[in-house]
C-alpha cells in the first residue's frame, strides 16, 4: 500500500513537473529533509542510587545528589519509603551542627526578599546556608507556586547556599516530617545554618517551630493594625521579632510598628529559653538593620547554650517527632487497611444521616481494624 502511494505521488509530482517546465511556475525538487531524530540516537538508562551512592555523594557535598536524596525523601511511593529512610538514618551521625531558624510572617512581609538579603551575608561571613521553603502548592499540579529559586536570583546560584522548595499540598504532618528528614541531609552535606520559610498561615509556623533552634517573625507596617494577622500563639513562639520594609517614607511607620510589637510581647510569661524576644527594625533595599539581627541571632544561640536550653530543646523536638512519626505511621495503617477502607463508605454516611454517633463508629471502625491484623497474624 505505501509503495501504490509513493508511486501515485511520484507519477503525479512528474507529471506536473513536465507541465510547467520553462515556466515561472516550474519547482525544483529541492534538498531533502534531515531527519528530526538522530537516527544513531540510543537511550540509556541511569543506574539507579543506592544508599550507598547518596550518602557518600551527600558526604562530600554534591548538591545533585543532596536534590536526588529529598527528592526521595518527599516521593510518596512506598518502594522509595525504606531507602530514604536508610540514607537519612545513615546521615544522621553527620547531622546537628547547624543552626535552625525557622522564619515566618504575614502574607506580603517580603520573607523570601529578606531572606535572600540576610543570606548572602551569612554565607559572606563563612557560613553554608540551606535554605527551605515550605510553600503554598497548586491543588491541580500538587506542585509549588511561588518557585524561590526564581524569586532568590541573587543567591540562588552561590555555591555555599543551598534553596530547596517543598511544595505544602497534603497532610502538613507530612510535609513537616519531611522537612525535618532534609534538614538532616544538608547538615550531613556541611550546611552549618538552615533557614526554613513558612507559607505564612494556617498552623505551618506551629509545625516549624517544632523542628528550629529560633523562631523569627516577621511583620510589616502601615497596613492599619499593627498586629494584623499575628495571632498570640504566633506571637508567643517568637524568639525575635523584625518589621520589614523600614526604608523612605515608611521608615517612621515601621518604628511606630517596633514600639508596638515590644509592648505587646513584653506582656507574655517569659520564655523557656530565659530570654526575652528583640524587635528590630530592617530594609533589605537599603540593608539597614540585617548585621544588627544577625548579631542578635548569634547572640541568641550563644545565650541558650550557655544555658542549656539549645541542647533541652533539640532533646524535647526529637521526642516529639518520634511521637508524630508513630501517629502518622498508625494512621498510614489504618486508611491503607482495605477492610476498613471497604467499610468507610457505609459509616460515614450513617454518620452524616444521624444514624449512628461519631464515637461509636469511631470505636466500631477502631474494631475492624484490630480484628483484621489480629486475622493476619493468625
Amino acid at each position: 500500500m505505501h509503495n501504490m502511494t509513493r508511486t501515485k505521488i511520484d507519477h503525479y509530482e512528474h507529471h506536473h513537473r513536465n507541465e510547467h517546465e520553462g515556466s515561472a511556475l516550474d519547482v525544483s525538487p529541492g534538498v531533502e529533509s534531515a531527519p528530526t531524530v538522530n537516527p544513531n540516537f540510543r537511550r540509556t538508562r541511569k543506574r539507579a542510587l543506592t544508599a550507598d551512592d547518596f550518602v557518600e555523594g551527600i558526604l562530600r557535598g554534591d548538591t545533585t545528589v543532596l536534590s536526588q536524596a529529598i527528592t526521595l525523601v518527599e516521593s510518596n511511593n512506598p518502594q522509595h519509603f525504606a531507602q530514604a529512610q536508610a540514607v537519612v538514618e545513615r546521615c544522621l551521625p553527620y547531622a546537628g551542627r547547624s543552626v535552625r531558624i525557622g522564619i515566618t510572617g504575614v502574607p506580603g512581609a517580603g520573607k523570601s526578599t529578606f531572606i535572600e538579603a540576610v543570606g548572602g551575608m551569612v554565607a559572606d561571613s563563612r557560613h553554608r546556608l540551606s535554605v527551605l521553603a515550605i510553600d503554598p502548592s497548586s491543588e491541580r499540579s500538587g506542585g509549588s507556586i511561588l518557585g524561590d529559586r526564581t524569586r532568590m536570583e541573587t543567591i540562588s546560584a552561590r555555591e555555599d547556599i543551598f534553596i530547596r522548595p517543598s511544595p505544602s499540598a497534603g497532610s502538613l504532618g507530612g510535609v513537616a516530617r519531611k522537612t525535618r528528614e532534609t534538614v538532616v541531609l544538608c547538615e550531613a552535606a556541611g550546611y552549618d545554618v538552615v533557614f526554613i520559610e513558612t507559607v505564612g498561615v494556617g498552623q505551618s509556623e506551629v509545625a516549624v517551630h517544632s523542628m528550629v533552634d529560633m523562631f523569627m517573625m516577621l511583620q510589616i507596617s502601615g497596613a492599619g493594625d499593627e498586629l494584623q494577622g499575628i495571632k498570640r500563639g504566633i506571637m508567643e513562639m517568637a524568639d525575635i521579632a523584625v518589621v520589614t520594609k523600614a526604608d523612605g517614607a515608611n521608615v517612621e511607620k515601621a518604628q511606630l510598628a517596633k514600639s508596638y510589637l515590644s509592648n505587646a510581647l513584653a506582656l507574655f510569661p517569659m520564655p523557656d529559653s530565659g530570654r526575652r524576644p528583640r524587635v528590630f527594625t530592617c530594609s533589605a533595599v537599603t540593608r539597614a538593620g540585617l548585621r544588627e539581627i544577625w548579631d542578635d541571632v548569634e547572640e541568641f544561640v550563644a545565650f541558650t547554650r550557655a544555658n542549656g536550653y539549645f541542647d533541652a530543646n533539640r532533646r524535647r523536638q526529637n521526642k516529639y517527632w518520634m511521637w508524630e512519626t508513630i501517629d502518622a505511621a498508625l494512621r498510614g495503617s489504618f486508611f491503607g487497611c482495605e477492610v476498613v477502607a471497604g467499610a468507610l463508605p457505609d459509616f460515614e454516611r450513617r454518620v452524616e444521616e444521624g444514624l449512628l454517633g461519631s464515637f461509636t463508629a469511631a470505636r466500631e471502625l477502631l474494631g475492624i481494624y484490630f480484628e483484621n491484623i489480629v486475622r493476619n497474624k493468625s
